[in-house]
């Protein structure tokens, strides 16, 4: 098993960037893949981006796409989210998660506030 630890939000300027990282517990981080949710207020939870377990594959979210990035440093057990361009509609709170299967998770972490401001 593992436990996840989000750090790195905050309020930041529409237009603005902000990265987020995710601290996992444990030496076998490298098997499992991750990913990164958020869940405004009202709102269901969405997907925002997924990295595989070598870091050879990332996935993103249609609202996100080309103005995220996400990555690993296995050595460090941790996973990052460069959020760039930021929009009021960004402002949620982000999850850090792990799984061993493609986009099904079953670790999270507690989440990280992220608020832009107009």
């Amino acid at each position: 098993q593992v436990q996840l630890a989000e750090s790195g939000g905050g309020l930041v300027q529409a237009g603005g960037s902000l990265r987020l990282s995710c601290a996992a517990s444990g030496r076998t981080f490298s098997n499992y893949e991750m990913g990164w949710f958020r869940q405004a207020p009202g709102k269901e939870r969405e997907f925002v981006s997924a990295i595989s377990r070598s870091g050879g594959n990332t996935y993103y979210g249609d609202s996100v796409k080309g103005r995220f990035t996400i990555s690993r440093d296995n050595a460090k057990n941790t996973v990052f989210l460069q959020m760039n361009s930021l929009k009021p509609g960004d402002t949620a709170v982000y999850y850090c998660a792990a799984g061993v299967t493609h986009l099904k998770y079953g670790y999270w972490g507690q989440g990280t506030q992220v608020t832009v401001s107009s």
